[in-house]
Formats: C-alpha cells, structure tokens, sequence
C-alpha cells in the first residue's frame, strides 16, 4: 500500500470546505418545518462545535434572524460555539453527588485537566462541564464521560478514568494506521 491510499479519515478539512457542506444540508433542510434544531446539530458534527460563520450561514440559509440562531445555541446546553474535545466529562452536581463529594471530584478534574468548567484541553481530548443529575444519586458521586456513567467516583481515581479513553484513542489510532 502506498502512501496516499492510506486511510484519510483523520485529515484535516478546512473551514471553507465545511461551510460548503452545510450550504447542501441547509438546502435538503430549508423547506421542512422545525429544520432550525436539525441543522445545527448536523453543522455541530461536522465542525465539532458551531463557529459564528456556521451560525450566521445557517441563518441565512433558513431565513432565520441571527439572534434566534444564536439564543437556541445558547438556551440548548448541547450545542457548543467553542470547540470540545473527544470526550465529554460531565460531573454530576447534584445535591447526593454534591454531598457524597462531586465538588471534590470536579476539583480533582479541573487539576488534572489544567481547564475549568467549559473549557477544553489544548489537545483537544476532554472538555469539561457539569451537569445536574444523571439518576445515579445512590452511587454518588457519579460522572459522565462521552455516554459511560462512572459511579462512586473518587478524586484519587481520576487518572485511572482518564486513561481508558486514551487507551481507546490510542487503540483506535492504532487500528486506523493498519
């Protein structure tokens, strides 16, 4: 195999190049009603978090105000207008977590981490944010990276949780190499 059939799956797409992407998704969309929701989670997937030129393109394209855009971005803690890592961590503050030691626990992540609460790491691999409940109260406290719920989660065992998503990233990178 030569160098450039190799698997091109991580390269980098420019931001000219996704925009002209979401120009065809705002067209397949603009006639459906309710298609606001729909196109920003798809230009959300595909520049990983919506930058104002996504927004301002989608508002355009669904004749929408861009303070409408913007204020369903903002009220929706699902989308993002900054860019998130890989892995999402959330930490459950609600009042058993919170009691059982989730502050300690979102302290322990903010350390490890080097960002605080809605910020991403420089490399990009783990965001951080909280969340209110994840109806894990009686294994508090309890956390949310990506889809896995991590319950009776310790300060000290926070590495340990860290390094199964950078050993899937990393066994991931491995099998996309072959």
């Amino acid at each position: 195999m030569t160098e450039k059939s190799a698997c091109q799956c991580m390269e980098e797409v420019s931001e000219e190049e996704l925009l002209a992407r979401l120009d065809d998704v705002i067209a397949e969309y603009r006639v459906k009603p309710g298609a606001l929701i729909p196109v920003l989670q798809i230009a959300q997937a595909m520049f990983g978090y919506l930058p104002e030129s996504a927004m301002k393109k989608i508002s355009l394209g669904l004749n929408k105000s861009y303070s409408e855009v913007a204020g369903v971005v903002s009220f929706y803690s699902f989308f993002s207008t900054v860019p998130r890592g890989r892995h999402m961590i959330r930490v459950c503050l609600g009042t058993a977590c919170y009691v059982r030691g989730g502050k300690q626990v979102l302290e322990a992540l903010k350390e490890k981490l080097g960002i605080d609460v809605g910020e991403t790491t420089e490399d990009r691999v783990f965001s951080l944010d909280v969340a209110r409940c994840f109806g894990a109260c009686g294994l508090a406290p309890a956390i949310m990276v990506d889809n896995d719920v991590h319950q009776r989660v310790k300060p000290a065992r926070i590495q340990a949780v860290l390094d199964q998503y950078l050993d899937k990233d990393a066994a991931a990178a491995a099998n996309a190499g072959r």
